[in-house]
């Protein structure tokens, strides 16, 4: 099997047009019919008429109304190719499909007592012949027909217009979608469902249905998710005039889903964790995660299906414009500060590695060989801060004139990356030529900080460099548009003097923009060299180089009132000491951490963010040369020594939080969780028996506090802990999302032992489902994302098991298998024992690969 490149410059408008699509389907699990009726129209003089199609089993094909025989048209390697096709014409055919057997969870498939769909970004080719490309918009119309015992319940795009009986049990509907969408937005669901409703008028008038479907004794469980997408659609007209467009909104909830969600038109499709949430199972972060992501696939509603994509390249158009937008919504809801932290660290955890390794490439990639592995966090994440950079330099009103404008220009079309600057730059009247390079190039751009401070003329210099380093495919780098907030602080008084500074770039309100490779700015009159802080709220995704001694940082965590250089400031003080093994960094930051123990002023949730020390793998991404021994020894020792010195204290906020409403959901006491939980971590270093974790296991009233002791009794190797773990599976042994749960702890136990608990995990049949992507996160995406001591053994077996396993996976789900494959994206700067043992194991990948998918990931990883 070999790779196939696609390119961004070799883009072609679509040779044929699909106006309408009709299609009925006969569902059965096991073998169901596709009727479709599609209407064609040449647009290239001259095009052949070619369809895609894979799994298909043709029966019957009709041009116009005619059988077509063998000698019209040839469908082999994926491509439905017919001869001699008029200008315009009518295409009928009729396919059969499996769905039981679909491992693959693209295209129709079965999970339980549903079949669904899953189309993004190729899998409408897997239920018929069409033009899969996210350029051709067709008006569907679907007409499904099923035994009514078994699917009781018949859903799809749009609005239904009729439905009825057929006789012999069977019942059929008829769903209608006035808005053109592209194939990959197609869905259907047929289930013995249910669910819950309430109404929603929105601010033009329109009322309404808001339905969340899930298997019947799991409905219960959907009235948050239910409560969050009323919320989504109330800030998204009041945030973004944005109203919704249908006159009914359903969300399923399926136990078998390979990504997070899908925003198909008007049929959300769910993976269960992000939809079922009650007080006894749900913690605060899976509340907080069902809002978020029911708020972004509402908000694809507009920027994503209303104006979709030109092609695929452009898919950090709807998706990093969307994760800003879903970011926003709950910055708005819970809080900003929080939000952001948590936002950064990701950025920092998976983006920045990312970006620094052998899968670097552009928020746009200029090409691939495999669509589905540009799901990624750059594509994501990167780009969401493209947005908000935008969003920084033309400000909030501009930004939303932009895009109304980008929405009104592109409604029921598609659109490009350069749309969306255009429409900005229109109503901000500002150049974003430039600006456009964060989308051509890959990497992080380093700022280089040189300072020179003249005590006879009072006169502070500061220059600011940039440099964005080589990436595969990408060695020179040209400067980007870079807006950096920045203060100066007065060394006396600590007052921020940052409006003295001028220089040879616009400077205005603690904002610098950056353009050129390298600036200079001078401020004047000063008894002293100021401190300087830069990235506030981190207004750019770049890593700043400027050494910050310990006093510094520790004036730094006094002086910012921006929540996330102060908590900045505290994961520098971690870097250095546990990189540099910097005594003084070490010092500062006990320091720091009792007054942010003893803070009783700040909220609780971001004092426990601050106390969160940098996991290994962005403490790796700064290293050149991974030494993963020193670095989990020197976190360890660290985070023994701040428990030990900070154990009065610790037991004394722990006691206190605890006594603050320990069984309520609302936000206040959510906050107070968090930071007693961090504590309660610290506490159980210090106890063998870990008798605080075992009460609070024993007595604890939300999901949150008892995961949060299971977690310290099982990490710990508490006495009780595999008692503890025992009596927490039985009691969930019936709840799937639960029981990922305590499989996660488990599998990342932080000894080398825990191998075995994978093994013994994996020979479990009742607990190992390979075609659920779920519980192979649970279990091997856990292990190798978040054990790295168990996983990067010296002695390889994390390695081998490893290899083993997405190597069987990918003859199952090959995208699950390639996102697993990307856990060695740093293979390349580990140690020399480990690095020729993970290479064998990405080459062992490689060679047993049998998708595109695995084998597009591990031969970038290995050559990049």
């Amino acid at each position: 099997m070999s790779r196939t490149t696609i390119r961004l410059a070799d883009y072609q408008p679509p040779p044929w047009r699909i106006p309408r699509a009709s299609l009925c389907f006969e569902l059965d699990p096991d073998r169901t019919l596709v009727h479709a009726r599609l209407e064609l129209e040449r647009s290239a003089p001259q095009a052949p008429l070619r369809l895609h199609g894979e799994d298909l089993e043709p029966i019957a094909l009709k041009l116009d109304g005619r059988p077509l025989d063998a000698s019209r048209y040839r469908f082999a390697d994926g491509i439905l190719e017919i001869a001699d096709a008029p200008d315009r014409c009518v295409l009928e055919s009729t396919v059969a499909i499996v769905p039981s057997a679909n491992t693959r969870l693209e295209g129709l498939y079965q999970s339980g007592p549903m079949l669904l769909t899953q189309c993004e970004a190729e899998g409408f080719r897997r239920i018929t012949f069409f033009l899969d490309r996210p350029d051709v918009l067709a008006r569907f119309e679907v007409e499904l027909r099923a035994d009514r015992g078994r699917y009781p319940v018949l859903l799809a795009n749009g609005n239904r217009v009729a439905s009825g009986e057929l006789g012999g049990g069977r019942h059929w509907a008829r769903w209608v979608d006035p808005y053109p969408k592209p194939s990959y937005l197609f869905a259907i669901v047929a289930g013995d469902i249910d669910c819950v409703m309430a109404p929603f008028t929105t601010m033009e008038g329109r009322r309404v249905e808001v339905r969340v479907w899930a298997e019947t004794a799991d409905v219960p469980r959907c009235q948050y998710a239910l409560e969050a997408a009323l919320r989504a659609m109330r800030w998204d007209e009041e945030r973004f005039g944005r109203a919704y467009d249908l006159d009914q909104y359903n969300i399923v909830a399926t136990q078998h889903f390979t990504m997070g969600a899908m925003e198909n038109k008007g049929l959300n499709i769910f993976n269960a964790r992000y939809v079922l949430a009650d007080p006894a199972s749900a913690t605060d972060a899976d509340y907080e995660a069902i809002e978020s992501v029911i708020g972004h696939e509402y908000f694809h509603n507009w920027s994503g299906n209303r104006v979709t994509l030109r092609d695929w390249f452009q898919l950090s158009l709807k998706e990093g414009l969307t994760v800003f937008r879903d970011q926003e919504f709950t910055s708005d809801l819970r809080s900003r500060a929080v939000k952001r932290i948590a936002d950064v660290r990701l950025l920092r955890a998976r983006q920045f590695v990312e970006d620094a390794g052998p899968l670097a490439h552009p928020v746009r990639p200029p090409e691939y060989s495999e669509i589905n592995n540009f799901y990624t966090a750059t594509v994501y994440e990167k780009g969401a801060e493209v947005i908000r950079m935008l969003h920084t330099l033309v400000g909030e009103q501009a930004f939303r004139r932009g895009l109304d404008r980008y929405f009104s220009t592109h409604d029921g079309g598609c659109a490009t990356v350069e749309d969306l600057l255009a429409a900005i730059a229109a109503e901000s009247g500002r150049d974003l030529a430039q600006f456009m390079r964060w989308y051509t190039q890959a990497g992080t751009p380093r700022l280089d900080i040189d300072e020179d401070f003249d005590p006879a003329r009072g006169r502070y210099t500061l220059r600011i460099r940039q440099h964005t380093p080589p990436t595969p495919g990408q060695a020179e780098k040209l400067p980007l548009h870079i807006p950096l907030r920045f203060a100066l602080y007065e060394t006396e008084t600590g007052e921020d003097i940052g409006h003295r500074l001028h220089g040879d770039a616009e400077c205005h309100d603690g904002l610098i923009e950056l353009r050129q490779a390298e600036h200079s700015f001078h401020a004047e009159g000063l008894r002293a060299p100021p401190l300087p802080a830069f990235l506030h709220g981190l207004s750019a995704p770049v890593r700043v180089n400027r050494r910050y001694d310990a006093g510094e940082l520790a004036r730094l965590i006094v002086l910012e009132r921006d929540p996330v250089l102060r908590w900045d400031a505290v994961q520098r003080l971690a870097h250095a000491a546990i990189i540099e093994r910097s005594a003084s960094h070490r010092d500062a930051l006990v320091e720091a951490c009792g007054a942010l123990i003893r803070d009783r002023d700040e909220d609780p949730a971001l004092l426990a963010e601050c106390l969160l020390l940098p996991d290994v793998a962005t403490l790796a991404d700064a290293c050149a040369r991974i030494d993963l021994d020193a670095l989990i020894r020197e976190r360890e020792d660290l985070l023994d020594l701040l428990a030990e010195t900070h154990s009065d204290a610790v037991a004394d906020r722990h006691a206190e939080l605890a006594a603050l409403e320990p069984d309520a959901l609302n936000p206040r006491a959510a906050a107070a969780r968090r930071l007693r939980n961090v504590l309660l971590a610290w506490a159980t270093r210090l106890d063998p028996e870990a008798r605080l974790a075992t009460a609070q296991f024993e007595r604890a009233g939300t999901m949150t506090d008892r995961l949060a002791a299971l977690a310290c009794l099982v990490h710990f190797d508490a006495p009780h802990a595999r008692a503890a773990l025992a009596d927490f599976r039985a009691a969930w042994a019936q709840d799937p999302l639960v029981t990922d749960k305590w499989i996660g702890i488990l599998v990342t136990r932080p000894q080398p032992e825990a191998l075995d608990d994978v093994r013994a995990l994996l020979a479990d049949a009742a607990l190992w489902q390979p075609t659920n992507p779920n519980r192979v996160r649970a279990v091997l995406g856990s292990f190798g994302r978040s054990n790295p001591v168990a996983m990067h053994r010296r002695d390889g077996e994390g390695y081998a098991l490893y290899a083993e396993q997405v190597v069987a996976l990918d003859a199952i789900n090959p995208q699950v298998a390639a996102r697993l494959a990307t856990a060695l994206e740093q293979w390349q700067r580990l140690d020399e024992v480990r690095r020729p043992r993970a290479r064998a194991c990405l080459q062992r990948m490689r060679d047993g690969a049998r998708s595109q998918d695995l084998l597009d990931v591990t031969t970038r990883l290995l050559e990049g």
